[in-house]
């Protein structure tokens, strides 16, 4: 009789040093430097991320947006420890409302994986990463007496880390608020780990208000196929998608690998929306490049690539004074520039 066969263990998440090393990712070497900023930084890698890392590429894009860095450890002069001013405008706990007509709730701060670059690294992770039910509670009441709040931004951390009975219930509760009449969930879960897509997630995010997707997306070899699965669940389900990028220096700061990444996202019905200029988070230096070399990459996608696919690039301003766009101007005083650069004659006004 032949023996049952064994079914393999489940990978699991590497969050420490010995983790990673375990897993080929990291040289043994590193240990101390990673487990150095692991006591002040959450570390989180998923088992589909760990797979995507060359470990013979001293430049893999994957590698350098989510293993720890010692340089994370040695802030900047112009560094803020929050640097798009969430705090001064968070009326109660989980609430921040910078714009009339919206606001940003954030119901938990833990994520599948960590980015080293995320501006909220200092508040991530941790045993209060859920807002308590009297906290949601209070935030709920807020959004009620707010009658110009149009939009309600689902944050954090990952919403879509949530149990998906308690995101149906949250969703249910926002749309039950006639003035309330659009919901976006901002995630990184489609691409970080898409198993957790599913019939009982895809329920949660059908409600009568119209929820709309925000996913986190980096480099086109994040797009796995398993990505890609995750995607079309979302689609087909009739959830509208659309992408936020980060713009990062040695990961994805090349027009060609921009220009991949944007015809990935719209060939998986994932509409290009934010390129964000990286925000002056703590330890960040080592990814910002200069916004004027920013603009040139910008201007280089103008014409290469569909309008449906291009994104706006954009700045947090730092101090809470909300997101504008930084892209290349076309209006010089020979004229209009088309694609190529070249100056057209046209009359102002």
């Amino acid at each position: 009789m032949t023996a049952p066969r064994s079914l393999p263990a489940k990978r699991r998440t590497a969050r420490t040093a010995d983790d990673l090393i375990a897993a080929g990712v990291l040289p043994p070497e590193r240990r101390a430097e990673v487990e150095a900023v692991g006591q002040r930084y959450a570390v989180a890698v998923t088992p589909g991320l760990l797979d995507l890392i060359d470990p013979t590429d001293p430049a893999d894009p994957i590698a350098r947006q989510y293993l720890p860095d010692g340089r994370e450890l040695q802030a900047a002069a112009e560094e803020l420890p929050d640097p798009i001013g969430d705090e001064a405008f968070s009326p109660v706990k989980g609430v921040v409302h910078r714009y009339p007509d919206r606001v940003l709730l954030t119901p938990i701060l833990h994520c599948p994986v960590y980015c080293r670059f995320c501006f909220r690294r200092e508040k991530v992770g941790g045993a209060e990463a859920v807002l308590s039910d009297q906290d949601l509670l209070a935030a709920l009441d807020y959004i009620r007496a707010h009658p110009e709040v149009w939009e309600v931004i689902l944050t954090g951390g990952d919403p879509l880390m949530l149990p998906a009975t308690k995101l149906k219930t949250l969703l249910e509760a926002l749309s039950a608020i006639p003035h309330v009449q659009c919901l976006r969930i901002h995630s990184r879960i489609p691409v970080s780990d898409p198993g957790r897509i599913g019939p009982a997630l895809l329920d949660a995010l059908t409600v009568e208000t119209p929820v709309w997707l925000g996913v986190h997306c980096n480099h086109p070899k994040e797009l796995t196929p398993e990505a890609e699965q995750a995607l079309r669940q979302l689609s087909r389900a009739g959830i509208p998608l659309f992408s936020q990028s980060v713009l990062l220096k040695g990961v994805n700061d090349d027009p060609a690998v921009l220009e991949a990444l944007m015809r990935a996202l719209l060939k998986n019905r994932v509409k290009p929306y934010y390129l964000h200029h990286p925000d002056l988070a703590p330890g960040t230096r080592h990814f910002r490049l200069s916004i004027m070399e920013g603009q040139e990459i910008v201007r280089s996608l103008r014409g290469r690539l569909s309008g449906l696919a291009q994104p706006t690039y954009v700045l947090d301003i730092p101090g809470g004074h909300g997101k504008s766009p930084i892209g290349p101007d076309y209006m010089t005083k020979d004229g209009v520039l088309d694609w190529q650069g070249e100056p057209h004659p046209y009359t102002l006004g």
